[in-house]
């Protein structure tokens, strides 16, 4: 289960076990906490929205990075996301901003992070090499397999082995509530063999219909319009899969339990607040005074 990281802020960070070592830092933020008035009281927004001011939202950043213990913000990295299967290897603060949907590192002392409002904050650490990754993985991302090439690029740059490497993935929407159109359903079959495990269907219910059948009768076959049938998308599992296929062990993959649209209060969700919201962070990195043993 998640726990929430001590801050003297009031901010309400959100971890992983699985992620705790002496070396490591890391958190899932939540929208409470902050500075922000955009998007509720003290509100932690940590995108530079349009309708955010910069200085609410770069405050808002020096406290969550204060509270990981995370003392430069300068060495923060982050990404002008595009839902694409760009993933950087930095080293250094980059002189521009990097577009893209992924970063990986072992440098001591940078901090990388994506921002999500729905979409899955996928972090994945490597205890032997001291090697992390961050990835932005909504259905686009995902469907192009971002996490699984990040393993991939975690392999090339670090010499990481799947074996020894462990996942956490941060709340985003679920699939009680990810509802989504044939097309996505259609991009994922062209891609996974096991994309219909991935989705559910819920038909709509019409009490008067019910009650009333013959109303609704016409003169096409079967008789009767049809009711329309909601699509429903599980991307948490999905990148689970993935991190699976690409050799992680089960009991090194963690997922939040928590669905952004069903917990506006604690949560930034783009759909459930129809796109005038703030975003949370996922944020990862390896300790500048980090000794190794």
């Amino acid at each position: 289960m998640p726990t929430r990281a001590p801050c003297k802020t009031r901010i309400h960070t959100l971890q992983s076990d699985l992620l705790k070592f002496p070396w490591l830092t890391h958190g899932f933020s939540t929208r409470v906490g902050g500075f922000s008035r955009a998007y509720g009281r003290e509100a932690l927004n940590l995108g530079f929205t349009q309708k955010d001011s910069r200085t609410a939202v770069a405050r808002n950043r020096a406290a969550f990075l204060a509270s990981l213990g995370v003392p430069d913000a300068e060495r923060l990295v982050t990404l002008r996301q595009v839902h694409s299967d760009v993933i950087h290897h930095v080293t250094e603060p980059p002189g521009k901003p990097l577009v893209g949907d992924g970063l990986v590192s072992d440098a001591p002392g940078l901090a990388l992070a994506v921002l999500v409002a729905d979409c899955l904050p996928v972090m994945v650490v490597d205890p032997k090499t001291r090697a992390v990754g961050v990835f932005h993985a909504g259905w686009r991302g995902t469907v192009m397999r971002i996490v699984e090439k990040g393993v991939g690029r975690m392999r090339m740059h670090f010499g990481s082995r799947a074996r020894d490497l462990r996942a956490a993935i941060g709340p985003g929407v679920h699939n009680c509530c990810y509802k989504v159109g044939e097309e996505v359903r259609e991009n994922f079959q062209s891609q996974f063999a096991y994309a219909d495990a991935l989705f559910h269907e819920i038909k709509e219910s019409d009490p008067v219909r019910e009650k009333y059948p013959l109303l609704f009768m016409t003169m096409r076959p079967p008789g009767h319009s049809r009711l329309p049938v909601n699509l429903f998308l599980d991307l948490v599992e999905a990148n689970r899969r993935q991190l699976l296929a690409a050799g992680l062990s089960r009991r090194n993959i963690w997922a939040s339990e928590l669905c952004t649209s069903c917990n506006t209060g604690l949560l930034f969700s783009h759909r459930a607040e129809n796109g005038d919201t703030g975003r949370m962070m996922g944020l990862v990195a390896v300790r500048a005074m980090a000794a190794r043993k």
